[in-house]
C-alpha cells in the first residue's frame, strides 16, 4: 500500500511538474522551465532510490544519478557539452547490462562496437571527428542499440515499461541532434520551434517511465 501510495504522489508531482515546464517553454519563460526540468531529473532519481533494495532498483538508480549529473553541465550550466555527453556512455553501458539480465535470449554484444565503431570511421574519413562528435558516435549508437534490443523478448513484468522509456529517450536524442543541425537543414522556423519542444515532451516521460520499470523484489 505504501508503495503505490508513494508512486500514485511520484506521478502526480511529475505530472505538475511536467506541464508546467512545458507552458514556461511555450510562454518562452526558459530560466524557470530549466528549473522546473532539472527538479523533475532528481525525483525520479529520489523515487529509484526508494526502490534500491533490489540488484535491479541499484542498477536503475546508479544510472539515473548519472543521468542527473549529465544534465547538470547539459541542461543547467549549458557548458561542459564533452562532460555531460560522456556521462550518458556509462548510463546505455548499465541499460545494456539491465536488457541482458530481462531477456530470455540476450542479444550478443559485438554489433554494439561494430556501429559505434564504424561511426567514428566515418566521422573520421569526413573530417569532422572532435572531441565531441567522438562521445557521440560512442554514445548515440548504445542508446539506439539498448531500444532496438528492448524489442526482444523478456519475462520480465516491467519490460514494457524500460521498453517505453528507451524509445522516448531515443526520440528526444533525435529532436536534439535536428535542433543542434538545424542551422545546416531545410528547416522552416516552426519545424525547428517544435523540435526543440518534443525534445523535453519525450524526455521527462522517458525518465519517469524507466524509474517506474524497476523490479523491487530484493532477490532481483
Amino acid at each position: 500500500m505504501r508503495a503505490r501510495r508513494n508512486t500514485r504522489l511520484f506521478l502526480a508531482a511529475e505530472a505538475a511538474l511536467y506541464l508546467a515546464f512545458l507552458c514556461c517553454d511555450l510562454r518562452g519563460a526558459f530560466l524557470i522551465s530549466t528549473g522546473l526540468k532539472y527538479a523533475a531529473l532528481l525525483l525520479c532519481l529520489f523515487y529509484s532510490a526508494g526502490n534500491a533494495g533490489s540488484r535491479d532498483g541499484r542498477l536503475v538508480c546508479v544510472a539515473l544519478a548519472l543521468t542527473a549529473a549529465a544534465d547538470f553541465f547539459l541542461l543547467v550550466l549549458d557548458r561542459w557539452y564533452c562532460l555531460g555527453i560522456a556521462l550518458f556512455c556509462p548510463v546505455q553501458f548499465l541499460y545494456a547490462l539491465r536488457l541482458r539480465r530481462m531477456q530470455v535470449s540476450p542479444g550478443p554484444l559485438w554489433p554494439r562496437a561494430v556501429v559505434s565503431g564504424g561511426a567514428l570511421v566515418a566521422f573520421g574519413l569526413s573530417g569532422l571527428l572532435r572531441p565531441l562528435t567522438a562521445l557521440i558516435c560512442l554514445y548515440f549508437p548504445q542508446l539506439l542499440y539498448n531500444a532496438a534490443e528492448s524489442l526482444r523478448p523478456s519475462p520480465a513484468h516491467r519490460a514494457p515499461l524500460f521498453r517505453s522509456g528507451l524509445w522516448l529517450f531515443l526520440g528526444c536524442d533525435i529532436c536534439v541532434g535536428l535542433h543542434n543541425l538545424a542551422p545546416y537543414l531545410p528547416l522552416s522556423a516552426i519545424t525547428a520551434a517544435a523540435v526543440q519542444f518534443c525534445m523535453w515532451l519525450l524526455y521527462l516521460p522517458s525518465q519517469v517511465m524507466i524509474a517506474l520499470s524497476v523490479c523491487r523484489r530484493p532477490e532481483a
